[in-house]
């Protein structure tokens, strides 16, 4: 069931906006302008408000930033539309680099995903350990569950933790896809007083506004890992590869990563990222 059918509208706003900032570039050469590809989680947790005119003022580049799910984003990059990305879906990056499209993909950071649900908690899943375990509960007790639906890398993930829970919700009438990002799908689940994947971040950028808790989280399938990439300019020569580097090496920079680092403490008490900027995937979390 769709809440939301029409998933196509990000890629019509991602081009439309393409098209407006092509013809609104103010030095004509477009050299100063660069095109950040982004998760919604990214943007929706509030963390490029502070990295973004931080690395303009210290760079004197532009930063125009899509924000859109993995999966989109890296439609995009596959057509020399954007000139670096952010993303977090891992074997989709992978895939992307393989096959020639992106260069110099960096780890940035982590954070994990959680399962957020309504207090009242009617299938049951508070506490429980393994993510598979309580999306099945969720399943046996037919309580809604929203997915984004979006092709991200949050969905990529939630439909790798149904296949390992050996349920496939497509088409049950307790599943229903909102074709939105994280923020809007949250606000989605609150109203509906559904259950979700989210990421960490994003969630608690909104806890404030949104009636729902985290009743899974903690297990190894949950991390969430961000990696930079710059889009392939030997491929898209109009790719703005000076500005790309710039971008991810300010990221990796030891400035952007304790600001990463420190980024929702005051608020939280707790980072909602962890900098991991030169350590290795296979060492996250130990």
């Amino acid at each position: 069931m769709k809440i939301w059918s029409n998933i196509k509208r990000p890629f019509i706003f991602a081009a439309a906006f393409l098209f407006f900032i092509s013809a609104c570039d103010l030095n004509g050469s477009g050299q100063k302008n660069i095109i950040l590809v982004t998760t919604t989680s990214t943007q929706d947790s509030g963390l490029l408000d502070v990295l973004i005119p931080l690395f303009e003022k210290n760079t004197g580049y532009f930063v125009k930033t899509i924000a859109v799910g993995s999966g989109q984003a890296m439609a995009m990059g596959q057509k020399g539309e954007a000139d670096v990305m952010l993303v977090h879906s891992p074997e989709a990056e992978k895939k992307f680099v393989e096959e020639g499209y992106g260069v110099n993909r960096r780890l940035i950071m982590r954070n994990d995903f959680i399962i957020v649900g309504p207090a009242d908690d009617s299938a049951k899943i508070k506490g429980v350990k393994s993510s598979a375990e309580a999306l099945k509960k969720i399943a046996e007790a037919c309580a809604l569950f929203v997915s984004r639906g979006d092709y991200s890398g949050t969905h990529a993930k939630e439909k790798t933790l149904w296949k390992q829970a050996e349920i496939n919700p497509d088409g049950q009438r307790w599943y229903q896809e909102t074709g939105l990002g994280m923020g809007q799908t949250l606000n989605v689940v609150a109203e509906k007083k559904g259950y979700t994947l989210a990421d960490r971040g994003t969630y608690l950028a909104l806890k404030k506004t949104i009636p729902l808790e985290i009743l899974v989280e903690g297990d190894a399938m949950l991390l969430n890992i961000y990696h930079v990439m710059e889009v392939n300019s030997k491929m898209w020569p109009k790719v703005n590869a000076a500005g790309a580097r710039a971008f991810a090496d300010f990221m990796v920079s030891k400035q952007a990563q304790e600001i990463i680092g420190k980024f929702g403490v005051d608020e939280f008490g707790s980072p909602l990222f962890f900098p991991n900027a030169g350590k290795k995937v296979e060492d996250l979390g130990k």
